[in-house]
């Protein structure tokens, strides 16, 4: 049997890029059936750029500073996005808030990892906040972007136990091993057809 056409995909980020070195490793280890066209970055120092360039991917800056507004630079990555006509957008430590224009454009073919188990703790430091509550578990969502804020239909949720000696470091740490577990997965769900989008609600089929 052929294997299907792999997914083309375009992955925004804004810093060390670990998420991505996940996906781009999960496609060299075959157990994700995409093509990663190309990363975008809204930071020229961006350590993801050196590991989309060891992997050969093509790399796009756009600063944002450059630009006089959100909805200008938004306009702009519309446009490079579009270039290379990916069936998926993935958001991995992409650290810029997206105009509703923009998502509504994208809505159902944009997804975002992000780590608290929503709707708890949307925004930044989820790992200081998750201790400061006293709460006994954490984890990480992967949703589709929408307008709000990490308010998107939730696709996947992974929990990890917080532990009573943790510290913002160690528990992000165990965050991110499931991180680096879980996007891989939800974007080959996405390779097999097997999500969709109806009224807001997901449905993942077997």
């Amino acid at each position: 049997m052929a294997k299907d056409k792999p997914l083309p995909i375009v992955i925004l980020i804004s810093g060390s890029g670990s998420n991505l070195q996940s996906i781009i490793d999960s496609i060299a280890g075959n157990t994700l059936n995409a093509e990663i066209c190309a990363v975008i970055s809204n930071k020229a120092n961006a350590f993801g750029i050196e590991r989309a360039q060891k992997a050969n991917i093509p790399i796009e800056v756009i600063e944002h500073s450059q630009y006089d507004g959100r909805e200008c630079f938004d306009t702009e990555l519309t446009r490079r996005i579009e270039k290379y006509q990916p069936e998926l957008i993935v958001l991995a430590g992409f650290m810029r808030i997206l105009s509703d224009d923009f998502v509504t454009h994208f809505y159902g073919k944009m997804i975002n990892i992000h780590p608290s188990l929503l709707p708890k703790y949307r925004g930044l430091h989820t790992h200081q906040r998750v201790l400061e509550a006293g709460d006994s578990e954490h984890g990480l969502s992967i949703h589709y972007v929408s307008a709000k804020l990490d308010g998107g239909p939730i696709i996947l949720q992974k929990k990890v136990p917080v532990l009573e000696n943790d510290t913002e470091s160690s528990l992000a740490e165990r965050v991110l091993v499931q991180e680096h577990i879980a996007y891989p997965q939800v974007i080959q769900w996405f390779s097999e057809k097997r999500l969709q989008l109806i009224n807001n609600q997901v449905i993942l089929s077997q």
